[in-house]
């Protein structure tokens, strides 16, 4: 049995890991949901889900854990340290694949397709950029290492023409990081890719009113030519989200909650069930979990469904 410290504010709570059985089953099912950073949706929304899971699944203790967001998490499920993951869909097709920030295909599967992503490009305030190029030259945060966050900004400076490692001042941030270096002056930019509204982001709007948002939607076909489909346009307007001004259009990204493929199809079932049962106490937690749909819930290629979430949805069908 391994376990994950992690600090949050200052609680340490400490989760042990391990392959869960049925529902119910042997000693019952302890299981750490990777999420994202603490101002992020995914840990949130993760939590909640864990306090869920624990009320609905007989025998069962979730916990969510702070982490780095869909790499990481991919990462934590593959070596058995985490049951339930949060990641964006086009790390998860990178995971199947096994390419760029994977050496091999990771042995995972997909639950459900939950809610969308939205990249934010944040300038800090006082900084000015009419396009991506612009950043050229500039601090800029990509988001932590092993982000979904990261293999973003990376595709979107990318496709704007410019090296991530030699054109812009690269920085390494998580959400709660950048914003405070965006208050400081010590970065110019941050990349995030996350859920409406990001905690973090709405701080920093509130607080320092002259911050802006770059609209992204230009580089858009690039991307979706160089790494396909897994990058959308959505109709939203990030000005509306955080009460700026203009109209901030965004490339978007699918989330998937993911699982080791090892993973007991009843307690697969259960998760699954329980994660679309308890939509209306999950919205409590976030708007984003209004969302849930089990018809999204199934659209999760290029990564297979668990045939214990693949039952749950042949069984509302």
């Amino acid at each position: 049995m391994k376990r994950i410290l992690t600090i949050v504010a200052a609680a340490v709570l400490t989760v042990a890991g391990c392959g869960g059985g049925g529902a119910g089953g042997g000693a019952g099912n302890r299981i750490s949901i990777a999420t994202g950073g603490t101002t992020g949706v995914y840990y949130v929304y993760g939590g909640g889900l864990a306090k869920q899971l624990s009320a609905g699944i007989a025998n069962t203790q979730a916990t969510a854990s702070v982490t780095s967001a869909s790499v990481e998490n991919i990462k934590l499920l593959a070596s058995g340290k985490a049951q339930i993951g949060f990641s964006q869909a086009d790390t998860a097709a990178d995971a199947v694949n096994g390419k760029d920030g994977f050496t091999a295909e990771q042995p995972i599967k997909a639950l459900a397709r939950i809610y969308d992503n939205y990249l934010h490009l944040v300038l800090a305030p006082g900084v000015s950029a009419a396009k991506v190029a612009d950043l050229k030259g500039k601090r800029v945060s990509l988001g932590p290492a092993n982000s979904g966050t990261q293999v973003v900004a990376r595709r979107v400076l990318e496709a704007a023409g410019l090296d991530p490692d030699n054109d812009v001042t690269k920085q390494q941030l998580s959400i709660n990081e950048s914003v405070q270096a965006a208050k400081d002056g010590t970065i110019d930019a941050f990349f995030w890719v996350g859920g409406l509204p990001t905690a973090g982001i709405t701080d920093l709007a509130v607080s320092r009113p002259d911050m802006k948002m770059m609209d992204t939607s230009e580089v858009l076909p690039t991307m979706q030519s160089t790494h396909g489909e897994q990058y959308v346009s959505l109709d939203v307007d990030l000005a509306a989200t955080y009460k700026l001004s203009g109209l901030i259009k965004t490339v978007g990204i699918a989330n998937v909650l993911l699982v080791p493929d090892s993973m007991d199809e009843q307690l697969a079932y259960d998760i699954t069930k329980t994660l679309f049962e308890k939509k209306a106490e999950l919205e409590k937690v976030h708007p984003e979990a209004k969302k849930l749909d089990p018809a999204l819930g199934q659209q999760v290629a290029p990564v297979e469904l668990h045939p214990g979430a693949a039952r749950y949805y042949k069984e509302k069908a």
